[in-house]
């Protein structure tokens, strides 16, 4: 049975109580989810995106502030790496993917000039024309888009003045709400980026900053140089989190807590793996990240492999007891920490989404969380391959010697 009314009042937030129509799932109320029964009243409203208010458009997902930006973007965000020729080749199955999420209500998209070397960026303008207004749109520069000659990514005033319009271009709009800079440019020193950038919101194009992948070190230094030099601040932070990797709770996402950063989580399934769909002696399924990149999601590194995979049988009786999937178990852990916003989910698949999407409401409770420490402890990170926080040097010897 759930819990009464009054109960509710005190172990959920205001958010969740204001909606007239109520899921609860698990008997103890582990996990709750509030969603708007048709017309105010009526029967419970199942989870699906095939039926009941998940296929409606406009259904209201709770929102955070991004940070001080003034914007508010829904706990779930789309991200779009999978569409195009990293992931899903069909625009037009790419388009309806988008455009189920956003009917379900999500309300901000993240993509990367970078990703498919821009086709990425192309379909999500397809998808999103005639619907601009309603979507808080997010992408990304440094990295380059492809082959070509030098000075042709980074954070220098010259590439970000061109990337800037081709990612416009691409994305067939006069404006992009979050710009943020993919990764830390050590060749460029951040006065430069950020004078750039803040000529960018200056003149329209850009609504506010962000960076991505910045060690705690960096994210500070950053700050710093905006107050000095009044710059615009980046106003968020998109690092890696998730179950299997938490080493983000050492400094970035404390450091992201003390200067007011928005927190965008990507990888919050850790590649996969939080899926439960890898198991002892199988090969990663088709298709898979691990399948693809099994050298980057710790596929083929022997400790970290066993480390996961003895841990995921027990993650799946944690999420069991709270009549949960241990998809949305996962996600409901990334979404639970103070620091964080959102959670970026990546389908590439319908099926893909329609089994992240169910998370949007998921509150875990302390029982819940504390089980999950027990399994894996606060600050430890079982990906050892593909943290995306670690600075230039520990990966590229040219950035350590002389």
């Amino acid at each position: 049975m759930c819990r009464g009314d009054k109960e509710l009042r005190h172990t959920l937030p205001p958010h969740h109580i204001s909606a007239p129509g109520r899921l609860c799932k698990g008997s103890d109320v582990s996990v709750c989810a509030w969603f708007p029964a048709p017309n105010g009243a009526g029967p419970r409203v199942p989870v699906s995106l095939r039926t009941g208010a998940f296929r409606r458009r406009g259904h209201p997902l709770r929102t955070q502030l991004l940070g001080r930006s003034g914007l508010h973007v829904t706990p779930l965000v789309l991200g779009t790496m999978m569409f195009g020729a990293w992931g899903n080749r069909d625009h037009d199955d790419c388009v309806r993917i988008i455009h189920a999420a956003l009917d379900a209500g999500i309300n901000t998209l993240d993509a990367a000039d970078v990703y498919a070397f821009g086709e990425t960026e192309e379909i999500v303008g397809k998808a999103i024309k005639g619907r601009r207004d309603d979507i808080v749109l997010a992408t990304k520069f440094c990295e380059p888009v492809g082959p070509g000659p030098v000075n042709r990514s980074g954070g220098s005033r010259r590439w970000i003045v061109r990337a800037v319009e081709d990612s416009l271009r691409r994305l067939g709009t006069d404006y992009i709400d979050v710009y943020q800079m993919h990764r830390p440019d050590p060749d460029t020193d951040i006065d430069e980026t950020l004078s750039a950038l803040s000529d960018l919101v200056r003149s329209g194009k850009v609504r506010t900053i962000g960076s991505s992948n910045f060690p705690a070190g960096d994210l500070v230094e950053a700050q710093w140089v905006s107050d000095r030099r009044g710059h615009e601040r980046f106003r968020s932070e998109q690092l890696s989190y998730s179950i299997f990797d938490r080493h983000a709770e050492y400094d970035a996402l404390p450091v992201a807590e003390r200067y007011g950063l928005g927190v965008l989580v990507w990888s919050p399934l850790n590649g996969g793996w939080l899926t439960g769909k890898y198991r002892p002696g199988s090969e990663p399924p088709e298709g898979s990240r691990a399948a693809t990149n099994a050298d980057h999601f710790d596929f083929r590194a022997d400790d970290a492999r066993a480390a996961k995979l003895a841990r995921i049988e027990a993650l799946e009786a944690i999420a069991r007891d709270a009549k949960l999937t241990l998809i949305e178990l996962a996600l409901g852990f990334v979404i639970a920490h103070r620091a964080v916003t959102a959670a970026i989910i990546g389908p590439r698949t319908m099926e893909q989404l329609e089994s992240q999407i169910t998370a949007a409401d998921v509150v875990l409770d302390h029982e819940i969380l504390d089980r999950i420490d027990e399994v894996v402890a606060p600050g430890v990170n079982l990906h050892q391959t593909g943290a995306g926080d670690r600075p230039r040097a520990l990966t590229e010897s040219a950035y350590r010697r002389r």
